[in-house]
């Protein structure tokens, strides 16, 4: 039997297939980010940002699980399987939401949404991890991102342009199913497996585990992962915030439709463009320089947001928020990848990714109690703060390269 061979350039076709696969994931869930935030306004009648932004600690928390659950059951029964369980889990959604009566429908169907995430997103991270080896690790994970989260705008920005002629329900359900339809049938018919290529590069070698040892080490124990875990659960946390209050503030000062899904749609495309740069840049600088000045331009971008009345104001925000966005997400992914053995690794890249997308859960509970409380730019300006502190840790305790640093 041929061993596996490692690499960008030998696995270029199917490693392509994974981020055309990605790009699925990330539309299905930038559809909501122009839409539902204004649903919850203009067909449900909430006015408590609290209640609105109940989607989103949903989708948070559901997402958060099916990540731990995804690196799990990836090292038990193969990557290709939980992937396709992923795309089942979209199915459902925009049938949810088109014969949605009440708001709770709308939670619900974000706890689909986010099992969708988790299984289809994390599953995809650790098949490329597989194929890429160690010596590209980053580009790997930057132009990962840059497939999901370029769908993420273009999908926020295109639904945005139709839901004036099609409706905010309509656009959510025709894409929706479209793109949830498309993920699985590439999943099932094209997709590989790729665990073998993990086996290869552990060269027969093993680091065993418990379950319980992964979470620790990777949440609490280990200095790399355990910071890693922490700066990306503050980076979800504000880009909740970006997804729930974000629209809410456009359209209080007076724009449409159309205006506030171009700037949703501007921030997750800079981010995502820019990707390809910054995990290329972080296999050369390491890791460390890249999250902690990403973590801070995120701070200083969401701190300006309050004060800015402008259209091209809130573009330069919604951009400076991409590119610190853009340093950071390769960058933490690629380092779990440096800090977790093989055998191992798809355990660690799920505790990781539960924790960064808790972030969702707690920036939506958190921002939505502060705007209740206090108005939408306090709590904004409560998630730059944390953003910043966030930027402090990264600075402070990782490993000034790439390399693998224990506590």
């Amino acid at each position: 039997m041929t061993q596996p061979r490692l690499g960008l350039r030998a696995n270029a076709a199917q490693f392509s297939l994974l981020v055309l696969v990605n790009a699925f994931v990330g539309a299905m869930v930038g559809l909501e980010r122009t839409l539902l935030p204004l649903m919850a306004e203009r067909e449900f009648h909430l006015a408590a940002r609290t209640a609105i932004l109940s989607f989103i600690a949903a989708f948070g928390l559901s997402k958060a699980a099916a990540n731990y659950f995804a690196g799990r059951w990836s090292l038990n029964g193969g990557r290709k399987r939980v992937l396709i369980w992923g795309w089942l889990a979209a199915l459902p959604v925009p049938l949810i939401l088109w014969l949605a009566p009440s708001w709770g429908w709308v939670v619900v169907a974000n706890v689909f949404l986010g099992l969708n995430q988790g299984l289809a997103w994390s599953t995809c991270v650790i098949m490329k991890i597989d194929l890429a080896g160690p010596k590209r690790r980053g580009l790997a994970m930057g132009l990962n991102e840059f497939a999901g989260y370029g769908a993420v705008a273009l999908a926020a920005w295109g639904s945005g342009l139709l839901a004036p002629f099609w409706g905010l329900r309509s656009t959510l359900v025709q894409l929706g199913l479209a793109v949830a339809l498309s993920g699985l049938a590439l999943s099932c018919f094209f997709v590989r497996e790729t665990e073998s290529h993990a086996v290869a590069e552990a060269r027969g070698g093993t680091e065993t585990l418990s379950a319980k040892e992964v979470f620790l080490r990777t949440s609490f124990r280990d200095r790399q992962l355990s910071t890693l875990s922490w700066v990306g659960m503050v980076n979800n946390l504000n880009d909740g915030v970006a997804w729930g209050l974000f629209p809410l503030i456009y359209a209080t000062r007076g724009m449409d439709l159309a205006h506030i899904g171009l700037l949703a749609g501007l921030y997750p495309a800079v981010w995502a463009i820019a990707q390809l740069g910054t995990g290329w840049l972080s296999d050369h600088w390491g890791r460390k320089p890249l999250i902690a000045w990403g973590m801070t331009m995120q701070g200083l971008a969401l701190a300006a947001i309050p004060w800015v009345s402008s259209l091209r104001g809130y573009a330069f925000a919604n951009a400076a928020l991409g590119l610190g966005t853009a340093m950071v997400y390769p960058a933490l992914l690629a380092g779990v990848g440096d800090g977790a053995h093989p055998s191992w690794r798809p355990g660690a890249v799920g505790v990781y990714r539960l924790w960064r997308d808790a972030g969702y859960a707690v920036g939506a509970l958190l921002a939505g109690v502060l705007a209740d409380l206090l108005g939408l730019s306090p709590a904004i300006g409560a998630v730059a703060a944390l953003t910043l502190g966030a930027g402090i840790l990264a600075g402070f305790r990782l490993p000034a390269a790439g390399s693998r640093q224990s506590a």
